[in-house]
Order: C-alpha cells, then structure tokens, then sequence
C-alpha cells in the first residue's frame, strides 16, 4: 500500500488505542459500502425468507414488519455509528463496552459482549450456504415433480458454498474489495432487472392493493397479535449485520469519519431496496395460501412467485440466478467480518489459545488461523444439519439473537451513564434528544426480538418444530462463562486499548507494550470512576 499521510494518520489513531495496523486498508468507502451490503443483501434474504413471514401476518407482516424492523435498526445503526466514529476498531462492540463501563466491570463485560459477538458472526456465515441450498433445491423440485430432497443433497451446496468462500478469503485478500464492489452492483442490478420482469409479464393481472396493504394472514396457531410479532423477524434477519463495518474498520482509510456513514447508509438502502422488492413480490405473487398456494410449494415461495409471474420455468430459474449469486457473495463476505472479528478478540486474548488465532500471515496478510477456525465450525454446523434441520435452523436464529444482543450492550450501559461516556472531539455526532430517543428505540426492538426469537413458530409445539434457539443462546453462554472462570478472569482484562483519559474526548495513546499491564484506563468526568 502506498504510504502516505492520510494511512500515517489512521494507523496513529488505531496505536491511540493500543494496536498496530497490521491489516493493509484496501477498502475504499464505495468497497466498504459493497461489503456491507453484500452481508445485509436486504432484498436477497427478504424474498428467499418469505416463508417466515406470509404464514405470520401475510402481506401485512411481509411490508409493515418491514418498516418497523427499518425504523428500529436504523435506530441501532446510528446509536452504534456514534460508537464506531470515536472508536474505530474491529473490536467493535466489546471494545465499546470496556471504554464505557465502570471499572471493575469492564473485564466481565467486555468477554461477554465479545463471545457473543464472535459466535454470533461464526454462525451467520453459515446463512449464505443454508438460504443458497435451499433455493437450488427449489430449482430441482420445480423441474422435477418427483423429485424428493435428502439432508445430505442439501449439505453437499452448503458445503460448496463455504468451500468457495473460504478460497476467496483465503487466496484472494487483495481481490476483496473489487469483490464487494461486483457484489454492490450485482444486487442493485438484480434488483432492478427482477423487478422490471415480473411486473411487466404479470401486467395487467396484479394482485389487488388491497391484498397487498391489507391482507392479514394466520396459519400459526397463534393469537393473531403474536403471529404478527413473530413475522417480524424475517425483516429482522434481512436487516441484521450491519456492524461488518465495524469489524472492518481497520481497513478502509479515514476510519472515524467514513465508518459512520458507511453502517448506516447499508441499513437504509437495504430497507429502501427490501421494501420495493417485496411490493413488487406481493403484486405479482398469485396464490398465497391453499395447497397451489406459494407457502406450500416445493419449489420455495420465491421461485414459485418468479414462476408465477412469468409463467416460465426457465425464466423463473433465470431470475433466481440473481439472488443466487448475490448469497454467494454474503457468504464471502460474512466469513470475511466473521474471521476479522475472531482475529480482534484473539488479539486481546478473548480466546482459547489466542496467540495462534491472532496471527497474521506474512505472506497472504490476513488471520489465516481465524479464517480456518471459522471454517471449521460451519462445517460443524453442517454435520448438525445432518442430523437435525431444527438444530441448525436454531444456530442461525441464534447467530442473529446474538448479534442483537451484542448491539443492545453499550448501548444500554451507554444509556444508564447518562450517554455521558463517549469524547466530545468525535466526527459523528447527534443532538442528545434524538440520540436517547434512537438508543431507546433501538433496546426496545432488541428485548422484543430477543423474546420472539425463543418461541416456536407454529402451535400446538412439538419436538420437530420447536425453536430451540434458546438451547443454542445457552449453550454460548455457557461455554463463555466457563472459559471465563479456567482462564479470562486470570488473563482477561478487557481490550488492550491504552486510554488513562478521555479528558474532553480527546483519545490519549500509550505504549502498546504497557497494555497488559493496565489494561483498559478511566473516563475521567470529573467525579472519578464508579
């Protein structure tokens, strides 16, 4: 990378928080941008996820939970874009906590927020290969009637998926942002060619508006407030991932000014493409319930609707290709957020054996050890699969809990000291009023979603389709607090960021080498820790 002024600067502000720049800043903000939206890709896992939602609500859940789930983690975005401008790390979130809380918290605070955090994004790589497989399925059932799917057929395109991931992450770093840049345009124009098509082959024969807007369905078994709340978590799992940025932050130049707008930029695009996209979806859908109805096929509601518009096979299968690829390009890229984000906290030895997971290779200059690790438990989560489709649905519904979880953590302990803890001299900033107001929109949706996520989504509840999210969630919590008591409480204590002041907001750097020593530094507000 050229040397220049501006990376000079960068890499003081990251020595100012006690690491040193060991990963190359590739990524221009257009690249970042394409990164972050590739992981979201809101319009892809949208539409391959309607099958949460239309039982749940119907159109109504479909739209409407949509915008809601908009309004709130646009609220998560900006109150965590405020955190990412005064510390851009790929820490992240466990950074976060351990400069804001009180003192003889931070070490407990910060494992915890980390764990969760790194196996929140471990299991949502595994998405991209689930949502892929269970599409290309829908190709085989839509050529062939007769065809029946087996676990195994199944895990062979997850496993195909993630093998082509882990090759790009692996042996084509340098190529990554030409990569996410391909995956930004590929979406828009996906967008944009899908919708174009199905609306001008369904003409005149739309749905009603009424239908559309207004349509509620219920085929849960739920009361039909609940069925609606549960629907909602398909726009949450459309919208989830947006602090990639964060954990990428290391690598893009200007860190502290572009980040912020970056992170929140991708949830508004996402929300704008999602919702035109499933209007689109819904006025050219056809039969939505009943046995010829899109919940019902075999071949997926998606495809179904593409097949329904276009009254072809073959351009039902050619449009399909589109949000293929772009899953292909999510996968790519939540392995890349996931494997820095592993990287981040071995660093600050948040891990089992840390010093192996955070090196960085001298040749290929990314966390070669990190990116294997990854890889190695999604293809554990595959074996799971094999034996059981509910315990894997249940990782990936954890993977997204957790990840929300992880936002709604210096938020609230941001929120309890009076939203008082982050410097002054930060790029991005925004008036206090507004700033409670999306903090408190954005703990409320994460309480609610938290809850939702834990319930089964049909009634009566049985071992098959129980949601056992909950087991998964635990289980993490378990293993966190467990490797807390062999080893973090004598090792860990907290992010080896070197602050002794945050004086007026100004980020104070020390010698790196003095970091395991005092770990974390105080907040001075004039009245002394707490």
């Amino acid at each position: 990378m050229p040397h220049t002024t501006a990376s000079d600067a960068d890499a003081a502000q990251l020595a100012a928080l006690g690491h040193k720049s060991e990963l190359n800043r590739n990524f221009s903000p257009l690249a970042m941008l394409g990164l972050a939206f590739a992981i979201l890709n809101s319009w892809t896992a949208l539409s391959a996820s309607l099958s949460l939602a239309l039982p749940s609500g119907g159109p109504t859940s479909v739209l409407w939970g949509l915008i809601t789930a908009g309004v709130c983690n646009l609220s998560l975005a900006v109150s965590l874009a405020e955190f990412l401008s005064a510390y851009p790390t790929a820490g992240g979130q466990y950074h976060w906590v351990a400069v804001i809380s009180w003192k003889r918290w931070v070490p407990i605070l910060s494992w915890i927020t980390g764990w969760i955090n790194v196996s929140g994004w471990i299991a949502l790589v595994a998405s991209g290969g689930l949502l892929g497989s269970q599409l290309i399925l829908g190709i085989i059932s839509l050529m062939n009637s007769n065809y029946e799917s087996q676990r195994w057929h199944q895990f062979l395109i997850y496993i195909g998926y993630n093998l082509v991931a882990f090759l790009v992450n692996a042996f084509m770093t340098g190529g990554l942002p030409l990569i996410t840049r391909s995956a930004f345009i590929w979406s828009i124009t996906g967008f944009v060619v899908i919708s174009i098509t199905v609306l001008s082959c369904t003409s005149p024969n739309y749905s009603s508006a009424e239908f559309v807007f207004t349509d509620f369905l219920n085929e849960t078994g739920w009361p039909d407030g609940i069925a609606w709340l549960l629907g909602l978590l398909q726009a949450g799992l459309g919208l989830t991932g947006f602090d990639a940025v964060a954990h990428m932050i290391e690598e893009i130049p200007n860190p502290a000014v572009e980040g912020p707008k970056i992170m929140i930029a991708c949830v508004g695009i996402g929300v704008f493409t999602g919702f035109i996209f499933l209007l689109v979806l819904l006025f050219v859908a056809g039969p939505i319930d009943g046995p010829d109805g899109v919940i019902e096929s075999t071949a997926g509601p998606l495809l179904q609707i593409f097949y329904n518009a276009t009254g072809s096979k073959a351009g039902a299968i050619c449009l399909l290709i589109f949000p293929l690829v772009c899953l292909l390009f999510a996968t790519i890229s939540i392995m890349t957020t996931s494997t820095r984000m592993t990287y981040a906290f071995a660093r600050d030895g948040g891990l089992p054996f840390s010093r192996v997971f955070a090196r960085v290779h001298p040749k290929l200059q990314l966390p070669l050890n990190a990116l294997y690790l990854t890889v190695a438990l999604v293809v554990i989560f595959g074996c799971i699969f094999l034996g059981s489709s509910s315990a894997f649905n249940a990782i990936i519904s954890a993977s997204v809990v957790a990840l929300g979880v992880s936002y709604g953590i210096p938020i609230a302990i941001n929120c309890i000291r009076g939203r008082k803890m982050l410097p002054k001299s930060r790029p991005f900033q925004i008036p206090n009023w507004f700033g409670w107001t999306a903090n408190l929109i954005g703990l409320a949706y994460v309480i609610v979603t938290t809850v939702l996520f834990l319930f089964p989504p049909d009634l009566p509840a049985t071992g098959s389709n129980m949601n056992y999210c909950v087991v998964v969630f635990f289980i993490i919590l378990v293993i966190s607090v467990v490797q807390w008591f062999v080893d973090g409480k004598k090792n860990f204590s907290g992010p080896r960021i070197n602050i002794d002041n945050l004086a007026n907001g100004e980020v104070v750097g020390m010698d790196p080498a003095s970091s395991s020593e005092g770990g974390i530094g105080e907040y001075d507000d004039g009245k002394g820790s707490q």
